[in-house]
């Protein structure tokens, strides 16, 4: 648009311009959309523009809807400033931040050139639950660190992310924690539990759950037959794509040894086979194969996959590990006409022992949408990655966890006691929610975790006659009446774990109670718990929820310095410059 310079004279005048624009901006937003009968939210997203291509997954099986119960639409990267104007806010209110950003005072200003198409899934935060209704959460494990690494490209970008980009469980599961790893193979998993007063509400406690898998010792892993299907289209040219991408995957080649094999197919406007099954040893081979690539064409990307699977089961190995590793910026736009058609087709080739894991790159064209639901249905993993350190993070310091497999279908629940909690929150996992009954039903499924992998998910709980309750006793009706009292035998909830071994088809249960007699302070909290949850209220924060109101960044910052710990490889550290730049003025600018 032409700038032109307007005197305008007089206060009224101003204000009516810019009640104008608000409308206008409205308008233009609003008739595209009308045309195709789609519910529009302002408040809750930047507006496209009309010429941008947004990706609308068909609607999933039953069986996943519980799953996923969020709403099955795509959230895009703002395309305008940040304005969030909505249908009760025609004037912008600097005293009123919209929801979705940091209350910080200020709102965010438009994002870097070229990431107005990038897709993310819309979805809400969850609700606080009344124990005396609902007394049970279950959820499926989430390892995917792909937020995380986003939410730092877009900081480093100076302006906030999406708030639909800021998935809190992946931020929290970015870090390792320092859990005491299990015994033996035989029980790879142990559970490590902390309860401790919330640094947010006084009236509130954080129940801290940790999970460490088994660590596969070196000597022991098992052989990888790994197949690498990469998009070599034109919207892969940027210099964080595919030049990134071939330095990221030169990682993961100088771990492989003599035992293993390595396959390569790329896609672009037609798919191929570009190097046989190779021996990990035969480097400079699979060296040249990668360094060949050069981006052009369309992005066949179904026919591609079609190709790398049928690559990883010509070579299949019983006792190996059988994965394909998809890198891509997520732009399937030839050859896809059904993305349902494609989760499923993914989904069926699990069953056969290959896996999927999928690394994202880039940015402008990002489908991080699509990713994380092919990664899920592949029974694997999705990283984000951004720069050569992330691809070390990934492929080198955690290549156990990112290719072998220790346990498949791992599904968490917690019983609350009545006795000692009124109502919960689980902070993040909302893409991870499970039924009730889908914990005891081995044909739902779950997330994966690898060797040595850990998971930590955070509750918010309030005991009876917390001054913080939100939900207020009913007056009428069967939930009127005095609800169970809970058992006071001093336990605060019990936690469930169900996991299959790789390969098998009955799921293995253990259980793990929390003590009330286990409380501490905040500051008396660990080490480890302590940073944990000073990451989800940067996470929630981010995400504008109103549960953290009045917990800032600065009581981010604070926490998360006192509670850095050992931090070899600077992680940690990484992690409070991100929080001041969250907090900078050129992370956040004001709409005059």
């Amino acid at each position: 648009m032409k700038r032109k310079t307007i005197v305008v004279v007089g206060l009224t005048g101003a204000l009516l311009a810019g009640v104008s624009l608000a409308a206008l901006m409205s308008a233009e937003f609003l008739a595209p959309h009308k045309e195709q009968g789609l519910a529009v939210d302002i408040g809750r997203q930047a507006a496209p523009t009309p010429a941008q291509s947004v990706l609308v997954l068909p609607r999933m099986r039953v069986e996943d809807m519980q799953r996923v119960p969020a709403e099955e639409k795509t959230v895009t990267g703002n395309a305008v400033p940040s304005m969030a104007l909505r249908s009760d806010m025609l004037a912008y209110d600097a005293a009123k931040p919209a929801a979705g950003f940091v209350s910080e005072g200020e709102i965010a200003a438009a994002p870097p050139p070229g990431t107005a198409d990038e897709q993310y899934r819309d979805f809400r935060d969850n609700p606080v639950k009344l124990v005396a209704e609902e007394p049970v959460s279950t959820f499926s494990i989430d390892v995917d660190t792909a937020a995380y690494a986003v939410v730092r490209r877009y900081l480093k970008d100076g302006v906030l992310p999406p708030r639909d980009a800021v998935r809190t469980e992946e931020l929290i599961n970015y870090f390792d924690y320092d859990y005491a790893l299990p015994d033996s193979p035989d029980m790879p998993f142990r559970a490590d539990v902390a309860l401790y007063d919330s640094p947010w509400d006084k009236g509130t406690q954080i129940l801290r759950i940790g999970v460490q898998g088994y660590d596969i010792p070196e000597a022991a892993r098992p052989p990888a037959n790994i197949v690498f299907l990469v998009d070599t289209s034109g919207s892969m040219q940027d210099a964080d794509k595919l030049p990134l991408l071939k330095q990221s995957l030169a990682l993961l080649v100088d771990q492989m040894g003599e035992a293993d094999n390595i396959a390569i197919v790329a896609y672009a406007g037609s798919a191929g086979v570009v190097l046989e099954p190779t021996r990990g040893s035969e480097r400079r081979k699979i060296m040249a194969a990668l360094d060949g690539f050069q981006a052009s064409g369309g992005t066949a990307g179904a026919e591609g996959i079609r190709q790398a699977y049928a690559l990883a089961e010509s070579g299949f190995e019983k006792d190996a590990v059988n994965r394909v590793i998809l890198a891509t910026d997520g732009d399937f736009n030839v050859g896809i006409d059904d993305p349902e058609r494609l989760a499923d087709f993914i989904a069926e080739k699990r069953k056969t022992g290959v896996y999927l894991s999928i690394l994202g790159f880039g940015r402008g064209n990002y489908n991080d949408l699509l990713m994380q639901r092919l990664a899920q249905e592949g029974n694997g993993n999705a990283a984000y990655i951004d720069t050569l350190m992330e691809a070390r993070k990934v492929l080198v310091e955690e290549m156990g966890s990112t290719l072998f497999t220790i346990a498949d279908d791992v599904k968490i629940q917690v019983e609350f006691n009545p006795a000692y909690v009124a109502e919960y929150r689980l902070i993040g996992y909302e893409t991870r929610l499970l039924a009730r009954e889908d914990f005891n039903n081995d044909h739902v499924d779950a997330g994966e975790i690898g060797s040595g992998h850990e998971v930590t998910a955070l509750y918010e709980i309030t005991p009876p006659g917390s001054a913080s309750r939100l939900i207020d006793d009913l007056r009428y009706g069967p939930a009127a009446k005095p609800a169970p009292a809970g058992v006071g035998n001093g336990e605060v909830a019990n936690l469930r774990l169900r996991w299959k071994r790789p390969g098998e088809a009955t799921s293995s249960l253990t259980e793990t109670p929390v003590l009330a007699a286990a409380r501490t302070a905040f500051d008396a909290a660990p080490v480890e718990a302590r940073f944990a949850t000073a990451v989800a209220g940067f996470g929630q924060i981010l995400r504008g929820a109103a549960t953290v109101e009045g917990f800032t960044l600065d009581d981010v910052s604070r926490i998360a310095r006192a509670a850095r710990g050992e931090d070899a490889f600077g992680y940690r550290a990484e992690f409070i410059q991100l929080v001041g730049l969250a907090k900078s003025a050129r992370a956040m600018e004001t709409l005059n």
